[in-house]
């Protein structure tokens, strides 16, 4: 009788036990995320989820030590938390915060959580206010089977380029916005983007889909029908600038980062290509850096064969031409493809004005390599697996294109 006692009573505190470990584990966050602020040398953003409700969710951050110092120079912020409803109707919770007036130049340490549930100390440095040397990554669509063929990538990635100050996604996260491929994209960008801050623009993958009744509609053939705009998954998985065109906050920003502006474009409504082509213009004429950088997702020469985007490079070529943007990073094409110098579509020397036009592709997914502008490209090819490190020194830009086992692929650099 006794033992059979002693039997229940350790029974219900397994039972007991397990639950407690359920709900703790329901608000442990996960997919962790740095973004990319307008200010990089004073702000960053930091998104993250949990898969139950907190009361309160929060953001501790320090200066960085040597040891355990910085605890006892904790900072605590309040977070904003939203309810969000995924594609299966499960619910999970997103949490944000814009961390501002940091200081230039400084590592920091910090850890997100709520109701006493926290993550790790993860470390990140902010950017320098002078023209100071730097590099990042620059990867095309990820898109398809991130778990399995992505993460790899993103791995030699960071091997390759561990000082990386940012990377940079032109479009095409996930192929559908399923949280079971937001949740492969983070599985493969962990641990990397808890500390390396992303700048992301919206490929037309990440475009919500047309419902009526709450039913996604089809075409004649059967093909899920999307809308211009990009689906809820984008601004609640992530906390990017605001500075763009009204309506196209976090798709179309820039930054400025040590001597660089960088400006990211939504390319997929095509209604609103003209207005952005405005806004861009104005971005580039008050640019007083000394490099600038587009990227968007549809290409201005498409490396896939049989496509042809010239709406695009109709409406934002004459605007790259008038400002000489040095480089436009692109995805879409699920090929590689890079441009000698061009100044209205033909080709320069090497020591004039001019752009340098790339497609890239980073994921599994591959299409069949476009011939018809052979003449104006220095490079192309296909069934290969990219990232692309771009490095600035000073008047110099050094552009390395990486395979995914880490061979050098392709380079080129550019002098001012």
């Amino acid at each position: 009788m006794r033992f059979k006692f002693i039997l229940i009573f350790a029974t219900l505190l397994l039972i007991n036990g397990c639950q407690k470990t359920e709900e703790t584990i329901d608000i442990i966050p996960q997919r962790i995320v740095l973004n990319i602020s307008e200010s990089p040398t004073t702000s960053i953003g930091l998104t993250w989820m949990t898969r139950d409700a907190v009361s309160l969710s929060q953001v501790q951050i320090a200066e960085a030590t040597v040891w355990t110092q910085f605890l006892d120079s904790l900072k605590t912020y309040d977070a904003t938390s939203s309810e969000f409803i995924t594609d299966k109707k499960e619910q999970i919770f997103n949490h944000a915060l814009l961390l501002t007036n940091l200081l230039p130049d400084t590592k920091y340490v910090y850890r997100v959580g709520g109701d006493s549930i926290w993550s790790e100390w993860i470390q990140f440095k902010t950017a320098k206010i002078e023209n100071e040397p730097f590099e990042f990554t620059f990867f095309g669509d990820p898109q398809n089977n991130n778990k399995d063929h992505v993460s790899r990538v993103f791995r030699q990635a960071f091997k390759h380029s561990p000082n990386s100050e940012f990377w940079l996604f032109s479009g095409d996260i996930i192929s559908e916005p399923e949280d079971t491929q937001i949740s492969e994209f983070f599985f493969a960008g962990n641990p990397f983007f808890s500390f390396v801050p992303l700048a992301l623009a919206p490929g037309n993958h990440d475009r919500a889909y047309e419902t009526e009744n709450g039913e996604i509609v089809r075409n004649e053939k059967g093909k899920k029908q999307r809308l211009d705009v990009i689906d809820k998954y984008w601004n609640s998985s992530f906390t990017l600038p605001e500075n763009g065109l009204p309506g196209f906050e976090e798709t179309s920003y820039y930054f400025d980062y040590q001597g660089v502006r960088i400006i990211m474009i939504n390319s997929n409504n095509e209604d609103m290509l003209d207005e952005q082509a405005v806004w861009l213009d104005e971005v580039l004429q008050n640019n007083k850096n000394n490099w600038s950088i587009v990227s968007f997702h549809h290409p201005i020469y498409s490396a896939g064969r049989e496509r042809d985007d010239d709406e695009t490079r109709d409406i934002f070529m004459p605007v790259f031409d008038k400002h000489n943007v040095d480089l436009v990073l692109t995805g879409h094409d699920h090929a590689y493809a890079r441009s000698y110098k061009l100044k209205n579509g033909k080709r320069v020397n090497i020591n004039e004005l001019g752009t340098v036009y790339v497609v890239s592709v980073s994921g599994p997914k591959m299409y069949s390599v476009n011939s018809i502008y052979n003449d104006i490209m220095a490079k192309t090819g296909g069934e290969v697996q990219l990232f692309q490190v771009i490095r600035f020194e000073n008047n110099k830009m050094i552009y390395n294109a990486y395979t995914a086992s880490g061979e050098l692929y392709d380079s080129f650099e550019l002098n001012k």
